[in-house]
């Protein structure tokens, strides 16, 4: 049996007494530096979650109308075309103002007429649209409330400060408690952040603009990156001779990586709008300016899992009698590929926060319909988070946070799809 051997002096013992106390320290101050970082992760998130969360929801209030063809201006007989041309506003109002019948100065109607949302009027159109027998009877609808009501019924707007310092006066507080006691405000999932495109008035803006939108963008990106960028990979690995040209485009590749992202929109506004004359700010242009940012982490990524495959699979396959490209297409591409999708997704998660391209190539013009192809125009989610942010109005400051929230689940997703996917197919050597 061997004994430790124990320090030759006072000196060592000493040195080696520091030298733990350095580790220790050094040990102490990476568990800091992770417990600085989770706790302001976590600040962050709950700051967005706590703000945006109400966003989800909508209010909304019970209208009783009668569905009289002369009170919405319904030409006889009714038809798709005269129901498109209704006077659904002036309706949806006078059966409101029927509600409260005390109310009759005119100055104070339209105080009244402010607690319902312009897409009041939209809801009623598209009841009628879906229940055209309904005509001639009354019959009581959920509509939209404005979006200053909307955010004092969720809690998110104080109600117990000087009148002056509300956008609600005293008289629509009123009207809504009533509104409250007989049981006429509900809350419900609010579908229409979802479906929605923007709009001016907080409570009727959504999403589905922007979704659509970013969905063309990275699919684009996604057709043109990933053939390429494996394409490229595979020659510059596999097949191309060792020169100064190609170590000067390999030197390239890696600067491209670490190249601002607004470069990349500003060389889409400089040749892509202006030298081919695409048409500004739909999807198409986005989904190129974004294949060109994506294009170097797709690249490195498959170059560093071919890299990993064996040479032992080349040579037993180009030994059975296959081709160089044989071997590279059926035997070491498929074992690379999923390192390489890996690469992709976590590129096309990067591209799908990106908002400086996209604003350099026109995706932050004011688009209320949804895009039906990549051709027209569109916004994209981090571009409308940035058209919210500008507004002070409270229920766009939700909206904002919202709208972040979702960029955060999309990214969750697709980093958890890139890790599943190298832990399910990656093979160990």
């Amino acid at each position: 049996m061997t004994r430790n051997p124990q320090p030759a002096n006072d000196k060592t013992r000493q040195r080696l007494r520091n030298r733990y106390r350095a580790e220790k320290r050094f040990r102490l101050y990476g568990v800091l530096a992770l417990l600085c970082g989770g706790l302001a992760l976590s600040t962050l998130l709950w700051d967005v979650f706590s703000t945006g969360y109400s966003a989800f929801w909508r209010t909304e209030v019970l209208v009783d109308i009668h569905l009289s063809p002369t009170s919405l201006g319904l030409s006889t007989p009714v038809t798709e075309i005269s129901l498109k041309k209704g006077k659904y506003k002036k309706a949806i109002r006078q059966a409101f103002y029927a509600y409260f019948e005390e109310v009759t100065s005119r100055q104070e109607r339209r105080q009244l007429a402010k607690l319902l949302s312009p897409g009041a009027s939209l809801a009623l159109k598209a009841y009628l649209f879906k229940n055209i027998d309904s005509l001639g009877r009354t019959v009581s609808i959920w509509v939209p409330i404005a979006s200053d009501l909307d955010q004092v019924h969720k809690g998110n707007a104080p109600r117990d400060i000087d009148q002056s310092q509300r956008r609600i006066n005293d008289l629509q507080l009123g009207w809504y408690d009533r509104l409250i006691e007989e049981s006429r405000v509900r809350s419900r999932f609010n579908l229409a952040f979802f479906v929605n495109g923007d709009s001016r008035s907080a409570e009727l803006a959504g999403i589905g603009s922007a979704l659509v939108g970013s969905f063309y963008a990275l699919m684009i990106c996604l057709l043109l990156s990933f053939p390429i960028g494996v394409a490229a990979a595979v020659y510059l690995e596999e097949f191309a001779p060792r020169s100064r040209f190609t170590d000067f485009v390999e030197a390239n590749i890696n600067n491209l990586a670490a190249v601002p992202s607004i470069i990349f929109g500003l060389l889409g506004l400089a040749i892509i709008l202006n030298v081919f004359g695409l048409p500004r700010g739909t999807p198409l242009v986005g989904g190129i300016v974004l294949s060109l940012m994506t294009l170097p982490t797709i690249i490195i990524a498959c170059r560093a899992s071919i890299k990993s495959v064996p040479p032992s699979v080349r040579q037993a396959a180009l030994a059975m009698g296959a081709s160089p490209m044989q071997t590279v297409l059926h035997h070491v591409l498929p074992l690379a590929m999923p390192g390489t999708l890996t690469g992709t997704i976590i590129g096309l998660a990067q591209a799908l926060g990106e908002t400086a391209p996209l604003l350099m190539i026109g995706m932050v013009a004011f688009v209320i319909s949804v895009p039906g192809t990549p051709l027209d125009p569109s916004s994209a989610l981090p571009v409308q988070v940035y058209l919210w942010a500008e507004s002070a109005e409270r229920g766009f400051v939700e909206k904002t946070s919202a709208a972040i929230m979702v960029i955060i689940m999309f990214l969750i997703l697709m980093n958890l799809a890139a890790v599943l996917l190298r832990s399910r197919f990656e093979r160990k050597w």
